[in-house]
This record gives C-alpha cells, sequence and structure tokens, in this order.
C-alpha cells in the first residue's frame, strides 16, 4: 500500500517539474528587451529563438545520460543546464556583463537542451511507475508543461510587473528548487507491482479525477493569469494557483481510503483501460494474428476473383474498367503502399521510404511548429500593432489554450466506446483552428482579432504537441517511438529557423524606426500581414496532408479497432 501511494507522489512530482520546466513558452515576453541591449536585427533576434529549439535535436542526450548515471543525477543536469543558460541571459539583459552574440547563441542552446532532459526525466518517471496506465500518465503531465508560460506570468505579476528581465531570473531559479522538492519522491520510488485488472480500473479513475483537476488548474490560470490589479492581489493569484498545484498530493491519502469508496462508487461506473495509446503489446499481438489470416484469405478470395473476371469480361466492360482507371489518380493516391496494419515496426530506412511518414511530417511542419514559432515572435506582433501592454496577456491565452489543447488530446480515448475516430483523423481536426486563425489575423489587427488568433493556434498546437507521441507510436510502431519521434520533430527547429526567418525578413522590410541601441522597430498591420498570410498557406499545405494521411490510414485503425472489441468480446 505505501508503494502505491508513492507512485502517486512521484506523479505529483513529475507534473511539478512539468509545469515550470515549458520556459521556452515565455521568450517573446523578454525577447523585445533582449533584441535592444543587444542591438541585433529581427533576423539575429530569430537566430536564438532557433537556439532553443535546436536543443530538441540533442534530446537523444538525455537518454545516454541515463544509461551510465541515476536518473535524480540527470535531474539536476537538467537544472543546472537551465540555470546556467538563462542565468547568464538574465546577466546580460541586465547589463551586468556583456557577452558576443555567439555566447548568448549558445546559452539559449543550452537552455533548450535542459528542457528536453527534464522531458526525459518525465517519461521515464511515469513509464517505470504507471506500466499498465503509462500513456495516461504522459498525457496527464505533459499537458502541464503547456502552463508554464501561464505560471511565469503570475510570479512575475507577484513580484515586480515592470521588468520583464524577471522572466529569465524565474527561468533559472525555479526549476532549480522544484528539483529539489522532487527529489526525495523520485529517490523514493518504489518496486515494481504489477496490477490486477480491477487496480489498473482504479488507476484509471484517479487518472481521470486528476484530469478534472487539471481542467481546474487551467481554467484557474486562463482568468487570472494575466491580473494586474495590483501586487497584493498577484500575490495571492500566485499562491492560488500553487495551492491548485500541491492539491494532487491528496492523492496517497486517496489510495488508503479507495477500499469502501471504490466499492459503493466506482462498481457502478466502468472506465476503459488506458488507452491513450492505441497500439497496447497485448492488443497489438491479437491484432497481428488477425490480420495475417485475413491477409491469407485475402489473397485466396483475390486469387479466385482474378479466375472469374478473366473468364467472365466482356470487351465493353474491359474499356469501361481501363476508363474508370485513367481517372483514379486520387484514389492510387490514397492506397499505393498504403498501411495494412497499426504498431508496425519501422527501422530507420524502411520510415524514410513510407510516404505516409512524409504526410505527416508535412502536417506537422505546417501545423504545430508554425504555432510554435507565432508564439516566440508574439513580443514583436504585439508590438507592431501597438499592444506590448498586452504581451503577458496574450502569452498567457496562449499557455491556457496550448494546456487545454493538450488535455483534449486525451479525449478521444475517452469516448471511443460511444464514438471512434482515427487519431490521425483527429490531427487534421486539430490542424484546422490554426489555419483559421492565420487568416484571421491577417485580415483585421485588432485587439480582439489577435487574441481569438492567438488562443486558437495554442488550442490547436498543444492538441498536436501531445497527440504526436501516440500518433508516432500506432502508425509506426511502440517499439521503435523513441527513435521514430526524434526523428520526426527534427521539423521543430527547421521549421524554426525557416518560418522565422521568413517573418524576419518581412518584418524587417517595413521598418521604419530603429531604438537608440541601432536595433529596427517595426510599427503597423504591415510587419507581419504577408508572414500571416505566408503561414496560412502553408497551414492548408498541412491541412491538406492531414487529410490525405487519415484517408490513407483509416482502414488500418478501423480494422485495428474491430479486432480489439472481437479480443475483447471472446476473451470476457
Amino acid at each position: 500500500m505505501a508503494g502505491q501511494s508513492r507512485k502517486w507522489m512521484i506523479l505529483v512530482a513529475t507534473i511539478w517539474i512539468q509545469a515550470f520546466t515549458g520556459t521556452n513558452f515565455d521568450f517573446s515576453t523578454y525577447s523585445s528587451d533582449l533584441k535592444s541591449v543587444l542591438g541585433i536585427s529581427q533576423v539575429q533576434l530569430n537566430y536564438l529563438a532557433v537556439a532553443s529549439d535546436l536543443g530538441k535535436v540533442f534530446g537523444w542526450s538525455s537518454g545516454l545520460a541515463l544509461l551510465y548515471f541515476p536518473l535524480w543525477t540527470v535531474l539536476f543536469a537538467a537544472a543546472i543546464m537551465g540555470f546556467v543558460g538563462y542565468g547568464v541571459q538574465w546577466l546580460v539583459i541586465t547589463n551586468v556583463i556583456s557577452l558576443p552574440y555567439i555566447l548568448v547563441f549558445l546559452c539559449c542552446l543550452l537552455a533548450g537542451l535542459s528542457i528536453c532532459w527534464f522531458n526525459t526525466v518525465c517519461f521515464v518517471l511515469c513509464i517505470r511507475n504507471f506500466p499498465a496506465n503509462r500513456s495516461l500518465a504522459l498525457s496527464l503531465t505533459v499537458s502541464f508543461n503547456g502552463v508554464s508560460a501561464a505560471l511565469y506570468t503570475l510570479a512575475y505579476n507577484a513580484i515586480n510587473p515592470i521588468s520583464t528581465q524577471l522572466y529569465l531570473l524565474l527561468n533559472a531559479l525555479i526549476p532549480l528548487i522544484v528539483s529539489f522538492a522532487a527529489l526525495i519522491p523520485i529517490i523514493r520510488q518504489p518496486p515494481l507491482e504489477p496490477l490486477p485488472p480491477d487496480g489498473v480500473r482504479r488507476d484509471s479513475f484517479m487518472f481521470l479525477l486528476l484530469n478534472i483537476l487539471a481542467v481546474l488548474n487551467g481554467v484557474y490560470l486562463l482568468l487570472f493569469g494575466s491580473k494586474t490589479s495590483g501586487v497584493t492581489s498577484a500575490r495571492l493569484l500566485f499562491g492560488g494557483s500553487i495551492l491548485l498545484l500541491i492539491l494532487p498530493l491528496c492523492l496517497p491519502g486517496l489510495v488508503y481510503a479507495r477500499n469502501w469508496y471504490l466499492h459503493k462508487v466506482h462498481s457502478s461506473f466502468r472506465l476503459e483501460g488506458s488507452g491513450f495509446i492505441l497500439v497496447d503489446v497485448d492488443e497489438l499481438e491479437i491484432h497481428k494474428g488477425m490480420v495475417t489470416r485475413e491477409a491469407s484469405f485475402d489473397g485466396y478470395q483475390l486469387l479466385n476473383d482474378d479466375v472469374v473476371l478473366r473468364t467472365a469480361i466482356t470487351p465493353v466492360q474491359k474499356s469501361f474498367i481501363e476508363d474508370n482507371n485513367s481517372r483514379s489518380c486520387c484514389s492510387k493516391l490514397i492506397t499505393r503502399n498504403q498501411l495494412g496494419m497499426l504498431g508496425e515496426e519501422h527501422p530507420l530506412f524502411m520510415l524514410l521510404c513510407r510516404s505516409d511518414f512524409w504526410l505527416y511530417y508535412i502536417a506537422y511542419f505546417c501545423g504545430g511548429t508554425i504555432g510554435l514559432v507565432y508564439s516566440n515572435n508574439l513580443g514583436q506582433i504585439a508590438q507592431s500593432l501597438g499592444q506590448s501592454s498586452e504581451t503577458t496577456t496574450l502569452v498567457t491565452l496562449y499557455s491556457s489554450f496550448s494546456f487545454f489543447g493538450r488535455l483534449l488530446s486525451a479525449t478521444p480515448d475517452y469516448i471511443r466506446a460511444k464514438f471512434y475516430f482515427a487519431r490521425t483523423g483527429w490531427l487534421a481536426v486539430a490542424l484546422f483552428p490554426t489555419t483559421v486563425a492565420l487568416f484571421l489575423l491577417a485580415s483585421s489587427g485588432s485587439l480582439s482579432a489577435l487574441q481569438a488568433g492567438t488562443a486558437l493556434i495554442g488550442l490547436s498546437s498543444g492538441f498536436i504537441f501531445a497527440a504526436a507521441v501516440s500518433i508516432t507510436s500506432e502508425l509506426f510502431g511502440p517499439n521503435s517511438v523513441g527513435v521514430n519521434h526524434n526523428i520526426l520533430i527534427t521539423n521543430i527547429p527547421i521549421g524554426s529557423l525557416v518560418y522565422g526567418f521568413l517573418a524576419a525578413l518581412v518584418y524587417e522590410s517595413h521598418s521604419t524606426a530603429g531604438s537608440k541601441t541601432g536595433s529596427v522597430i517595426c510599427m503597423g498591420r504591415d510587419c507581419y500581414f504577408l508572414t500571416f498570410v505566408w503561414w496560412g498557406c502553408l497551414s492548408v499545405i498541412g491541412l491538406a496532408s492531414s487529410v490525405v494521411l487519415f484517408l490513407r490510414t483509416r482502414r488500418a485503425y478501423q480494422r485495428f479497432e474491430q479486432d480489439r472489441i472481437a479480443s475483447s468480446m471472446l476473451y470476457s
């Protein structure tokens, strides 16, 4: 029983780590000041944002470190990297020290790398302590990474809502403090104990309660995350957000008290097991066996049908079929080299030869990555529209809706018993708000349009970021997900460079004034109008790719769900 309570303590510690280590999302709050102090151009500022995202390319190093060092040392290595990376930038932006541009670039790279190391620690903790419900644990904890900017805004308002330089100091110190707070639960990890089926269901119910609590967190931060009515009220609001993060600590008590509670309440409420990653190992083996048998039968059936057609077809029918085939380019695009079943392992060479992967890559590149680059440029966008005072509000808005999007990514699994839809279809649905938002931003420069567009982009990108691991696992194999997903997210630094560079060129081409330090400043809708149009057109390409991917993988998802239902009926 004590081991069961300790694993929930670890989950809460993981939530804390994720909630305070999404430090890359508040870049736009201090980017204008950093640009001014360094006296750099918009293009050079974009390279600093790229450096932070470039840390993802070296994320594999955290896995390598775990092979030789205990988990807690990797945690503190991440905290120290963030402390140095953000701490040095704070010293630069406050004019305590002066560094050349290249060293500031390396500090941004180091800070971005620390985020990847924190994420790896959290993933390992969830997988080790919740093997039966690891997908629910991962989806919940990853969601809290989206509220980091809102939490840091509350802390900023509670301490000194005047100098945006404070964000860098908070980015350096808070993850280190949280690492110390999470140290004891991580060191005292319980031994792995296999759970009976009723134990898995009880844990699933606990995760449902935690998701409800997470929604309350998101609503609270959305409503109060950017309030600046006064330092005293800001401190009270920040204390309220910390209290909501502490509330899950009552879970160990619920674990001890669950016997009588679950027998009376949970017995009348049946919740299916974890489904965030649809490719469960046992279900996958049954699915593969069924697919193999079906393939054998289909091959025999097709052979017989071919013989019948050859003997019975008439010349008129033959000409009609040939004419119909000449007009079926779209159907060939959908069916050629189509994915046969979910969960088939794809090594590197096979992955790169699979057209489904490149459709998925383009959809991510032209969807979620655009949302991330938009958040990096949010400070300059607000400034160009004369809304500099609303920057923290916009960052909080993006952060909160990104959090809701991440939580929504698990919704398809909770409702799949009543409404089943391929996850690649949900990906296409999630990309649509980004397209709408970008064309809305291009058509209007009002504050309401800016707020609505930011919320839509945050919701869309949050869903994509959280669902991507599951989609990669389902399409290209659960055992290869680590390597394959790291290949997929190489699009983030590439997109950050390309999209940010495009935005910077448009920005500087319309610049009319310079600051005292020599850095250019652009004011007016023209600063980002063409950028929004180009990003909107590219998001349409991403949306089209996701639709084609859905059409190509729909049969595999349907077959897997049918096999899952058949197997559950067989063994029930």
